[in-house]
């Protein structure tokens, strides 16, 4: 056997440990396949900011652990751990841990009520109560008019119509979650904030208790962010006959190999949940046991399947949910709904009700139409959102791009993890996919075939 030259020698190595690799992440990431960074336009040089960054937040005890993805042209160019999934125990942060991921959990939810759609059960316009009838007449808290007396009660009166399906998709139906003039209400009713894990009764019970509470704006005239996914969970048990549980698992989690992904944790895996902290004052701290902190979804009643907030996932299970529809609603020769479907979930919807107009809202999650208006990096066209605990995602079809992290930080206070994470996986693209293949960068494969 001759020995090679040790240029070349070094080069073909190279040209290996990088496909050994990118194996091993893409394995990781539920059967998404990975690419070297060049070969999809990214710069390797300038990922490695992004890592830095991410290592920073842990160095300074502002994060206990993190997890991102950067995917692009459905492959993935990054997929990292930092830190600790559980500091006390020093349990180290892995690819695979499981997140609270809290309102990413509405985008599936609108996934649902989309293709119930598509299979003529339901129309947008549809108002809801067709599903559930105690939302046939509903009220409207009206504050007292400008120049009334310090504490002048505030008025209740019926809705000027109907709420309808398309209100709630776009958090436009004027229901919150309950803070306000009428919290003591809402909270009589059990019914108050976003967590449903500890609640020991079907959704629909709550759904239906918070019918009759007054709501927070007519529907149709303002954004108002609350229980609306919530309310579209209970219309999706209502049409499909089944919990939400079994309609996420069976028609949306099974058919896109998001096998880490379901309302309630599976006891084998209790060892991959992450613990939740949090960052008051600028100082991290465990956060307690109960409600918010670690939570009920190991131990909690199991039973009460939130649309808005309820879901666990993994940062590449979520991504390969956001590269379905990136690629307009398929994956993998699984296609969950079709290409002018998801072009209708990603316009604006809400005109200029949503955040001043800075960024319009399509059919559960913001929309980036004008970069320089919102003053954000992306293109016209990103699709975005986030969770309680510090999660948030993005997508980017004219990049080709989808990008998620995944903490558990709550409260955050004040944190710019999510905005700084934005940044450095934009200014790491340097160009289009390259023209080699998904496993090496055109450099690496070059240099292995002189």
């Amino acid at each position: 056997m001759s020995f090679m030259p040790h240029a070349r020698h070094r080069r073909l190595c190279a040209a290996v440990l990088s496909v050994i690799l990118l194996s091993a992440c893409g394995a990781a990431a539920q059967g998404l396949p990975a690419a070297s960074p060049a070969s999809l336009g990214l710069s390797q040089e300038r990922l490695d900011r992004l890592s830095k960054a991410m290592q920073g937040y842990i160095d300074a005890q502002r994060d206990a652990g993190i997890v991102t993805i950067v995917v692009r042209q459905g492959k993935v160019a990054q997929l990292a751990a930092y830190g600790r999934r559980d500091a006390e125990a020093n349990a180290p942060m892995k690819t695979d841990t499981i997140f609270r991921i809290a309102s990413m959990s509405k985008a599936i939810t609108s996934v649902g009520i989309m293709m119930l759609m598509e299979e003529g059960k339901l129309l947008l316009k549809d108002p809801v109560s067709k599903y559930i009838p105690a939302f046939k007449k509903t009220t409207v808290m009206v504050p007292p008019p400008a120049g009334a007396v310090a504490g002048s009660p505030v008025s209740v009166v019926p809705a000027k119509r109907e709420i309808t399906i398309r209100d709630l998709l776009t958090h436009t139906a004027g229901i919150g979650y309950g803070s306000g003039p009428a919290e003591a209400q809402y909270k009589a009713a059990n019914v108050f904030g976003f967590y449903f894990a500890d609640k020991a009764e079907p959704v629909a019970a709550v759904i239906d208790r918070l019918a009759a509470l007054p709501f927070d704006a007519q529907p149709g005239e303002k954004f108002v962010y609350g229980y609306n996914s919530d309310i579209l969970g209970v219309v999706i048990e209502k049409i499909s006959g089944m919990s939400l549980d079994e309609f996420f698992r069976t028609r949306i989690f099974q058919p896109l190999k998001m096998a880490d992904s379901s309302f309630f944790l599976p006891l084998d895996k209790r060892d991959r949940l992450a613990a939740v902290y949090s960052l008051v004052d600028g100082k991290l701290q465990r956060a307690p046991n109960p409600g918010l902190g670690q939570g009920d979804y190991v131990d909690g009643p199991r039973m009460c399947y939130s649309g808005g907030a309820g879901v666990l996932s993994t940062a590449s299970d979520y991504a390969r949910f956001l590269q379905m529809l990136v690629n307009g609603g398929e994956l993998d020769g699984v296609r969950l709904l079709s290409p002018k479907t998801v072009e209708l979930m990603t316009q604006n919807h809400a005109g200029d009700l949503f955040n001043e107009g800075k960024y319009g809202f399509g059919l559960g999650f913001e929309i980036l139409e004008t970069p320089g208006k919102a003053g954000q990096i992306g293109s016209p066209g990103v699709f975005s959102w986030g969770g309680a605990y510090h999660t948030v995602y993005w997508a980017d079809p004219r990049e080709k791009l989808v990008a998620v992290l995944m903490t558990q930080l709550l409260p955050s206070d004040g944190s710019d993890l999510n905005d700084k994470f934005r940044v450095l996986v934009y200014q790491s693209i340097v160009g289009p996919p390259l023209r080699y293949g998904p496993l090496v960068s055109n450099k690496v494969a070059a240099a292995a075939h002189k």
